[in-house]
């Protein structure tokens, strides 16, 4: 199945059009890994176009330090998240702990001098837990008043 991500420039997309555009099981995960930023961090969600390979995309960033980015696109969507060598060594000391596709896509991942880059694609809520998980090892969430 292709994935067509969201490449018109001069539609920059609304919460109501991504939604639509992902589909309902697809929306289902958005919205679990959006809540999921909302309540545990405090970075504002920008939505930016990447050009023509990218397309439009949430970034969650915060003085220069990127979290997560959201690659909405028809049927799912696509994380990215970068990790540094502090964070890579602890995502591979617990890599039996992810999934096996997302253990794979860990391990395979290509160490870049900013980090390993990893791009997971996400078809329903089913497979937010290990993002979430990512998210945690990559940032601590702020502490529950």
């Amino acid at each position: 199945m292709s994935f067509e991500r969201m490449l018109a420039k001069e539609n920059r997309p609304t919460p109501a059009a991504i939604a639509d555009y992902l589909g309902p099981d697809a929306a289902a995960a958005w919205d679990d890994i959006t809540a999921f930023l909302a309540e545990n961090y405090d970075f504002v969600p920008e939505t930016v176009f990447g050009g023509q390979k990218y397309g439009w995309a949430i970034r969650y960033r915060r003085s220069g330090k990127s979290l997560c980015t959201l690659h909405p696109e028809k049927g799912a969507f696509t994380v990215l998240i970068v990790l540094g060598g502090k964070e890579t060594e602890q995502e591979l000391a617990v890599l039996s702990e992810f999934s096996p596709a997302v253990a794979e896509t860990i391990s395979g991942a290509h160490q870049y001098h900013d980090g390993r880059w990893l791009w997971l694609r996400v078809r329903e809520k089913g497979e937010t837990a290990d993002i979430k998980r990512l998210l945690q090892l990559k940032k601590k969430p702020r502490p529950k008043p």
